[in-house]
């Protein structure tokens, strides 16, 4: 039978220490070594995923040479391991420097075991979930769509598209919390394409977008001549999903009073419309999404505690945009050619200036934002290529974050410094060149080349 245990190499030449910290990580599969030929052996051979390097080692116990050039030797045979570095000397700065170099952590001698299990436990975790966000990118397709139709390459939307593909075939309630605009329907839709009752409805309903006394019966339905208006006997969007999804957006939006019809129908899967005295059993899966924090509105008394755990049988939590990293462009370049077919057939790609702001922006609004600035875009673009200025993310709203390149950086700068001095000038082309301090047909080529109107 194979050892499962996570494989754990101490490179220690203390025989004494060696004992004891053998002793400590009896959960590993553990391998130990006393100088840096036999832990770089080890490391080929058995390919551990965490590492305890002590930086005093022979022929160099005195000093850190030896363990400095282990842990360069490691990190170039195998990049993603963790090594956690020791220093027997007091030397805080060689830890620092070995941080520095590449490696994960680091611990003081004398050894506490206890502090150094967390750190060990606590490396593994982050290797773990490194190798799994590694495995969710290398699955995603190349156009970015995962679950139909949802389109993502970060690892953080793709382990939620993982976990509701997991959640499908479950017959259990799904709440998803996120912010407006991270694309709860979506997701909503794709668990219902994914589940057994993808022949049956989809029906998506906004709680919050409902008044408060018409919510219940564009829930439950009404019989004729239940209120006035009611013309004729209309089933509720609940009696709608028979044998399919019903999706309650904005669930925290639900009044207390209707909350407890909502969760008698949880409890019993029948309900009667309004007007009505007919039992009518329904056979639909609830699946829900809110942006709010229940937990505090379940303490305030604003949303039943039994209701939430009926709702809530698996919740997922969708990352902001701003967390999903490389997704802005992503997503851009899909607006882009969905919104330039029918609106600007001549706009054909992304400006190095825009990429750069898609990737700086902080996206308050997250995916609707980023939506509604790319149609906008589209409108509006002069040239081929959608700017920064086209997307209105030119200025210094943006949140400073890292450029993609350089190129990228100083092209986005020329731009605004050129429509700045073409704005002063009213539009006069010898004066704009007079302020930014190059000639005319300078200024002519830089509007050509960066595809701009004079």
């Amino acid at each position: 039978m194979s050892d499962t245990r996570p494989k754990l190499l101490i490179v220690e030449d203390d025989p004494g220490l060696q004992r004891q910290l053998r002793w400590a990580y009896e959960d590993y599969q553990l391998f130990i070594a006393g100088d840096r030929d036999e832990a770089i052996e080890m490391l080929r051979a058995e390919a551990p995923d965490v590492v305890t390097l002590d930086l005093g080692l022979p022929p160099d116990p005195d000093g850190t040479s030896e363990g400095f050039a282990t842990l360069a030797e490691m990190l170039r045979i195998k990049p993603d391991i963790k090594v956690i570095v020791a220093s027997g000397h007091g030397a805080r700065e060689s830890a620092l420097d070995a941080i520095a170099g590449g490696a994960y952590d680091f611990y003081q001698k004398p050894v506490d075991i206890d502090e150094l299990g967390l750190i060990v436990r606590r490396a593994f975790h982050v290797h773990a979930l490194e190798r799994e966000n590694v495995r969710l990118a290398e699955t995603a397709p190349e156009d970015g769509r995962v679950l139909g139709r949802l389109i993502t390459g970060a690892p953080e939307m793709l382990k939620v598209a993982r976990t509701i593909e997991r959640v499908a075939s479950a017959n259990v309630s799904v709440l998803l919390l996120g912010a407006s605009g991270t694309g709860k329907e979506l997701l909503a839709q794709g668990l219902h394409d994914a589940s057994p009752r993808r022949d049956g409805a989809f029906v998506a309903i906004n709680c919050a977008a409902i008044p408060e006394t018409l919510l219940e019966s564009e829930l439950f339905g009404h019989e004729k001549g239940a209120f006035t208006g009611a013309i004729k006997m209309t089933p509720g969007k609940i009696e709608q999903a028979q044998g399919g999804t019903l999706f309650l957006d904005e669930v925290g939006d639900i009044p207390l009073a209707l909350q407890v019809k909502l969760l008698r129908f949880l409890q019993e899967r029948v309900i009667e419309r309004i007007g009505g005295r007919q039992p009518i059993s329904v056979d639909t899966r609830i699946v829900c999404a809110t942006h709010q924090d229940l937990d505090a509105m379940i303490v305030a008394g604003n949303f039943r505690e039994d209701l939430y755990y009926r709702l809530a049988e698996i919740s997922v939590r969708i990352p902001m945009l701003k967390d999903r990293p490389g997704d802005p462009a992503l997503l851009a370049r899909h607006f882009l050619t969905r919104f330039a077919r029918d609106m600007n057939p001549q706009v054909k790609g992304l400006a190095p200036d825009a990429l750069v702001a898609l990737d700086s922006w902080t996206w308050p609004g997250n995916v609707r934002e980023l939506e509604n600035r790319m149609k906008r875009a589209v409108i509006m673009a002069d040239g081929k290529l959608i700017t920064a200025a086209d997307l209105d993310l030119d200025d210094e709203r943006a949140d400073g974050g890292d450029v993609v390149n350089l190129k990228a950086a100083r092209e986005m700068a020329d731009r605004r410094a050129i429509r700045r001095a073409i704005a002063r000038t009213d539009g006069n082309i010898s004066g704009a060149a007079k302020i930014l301090g190059i000639s005319r047909p300078t200024l002519y080529d830089l509007l050509k080349q960066y595809q701009m109107q004079g």
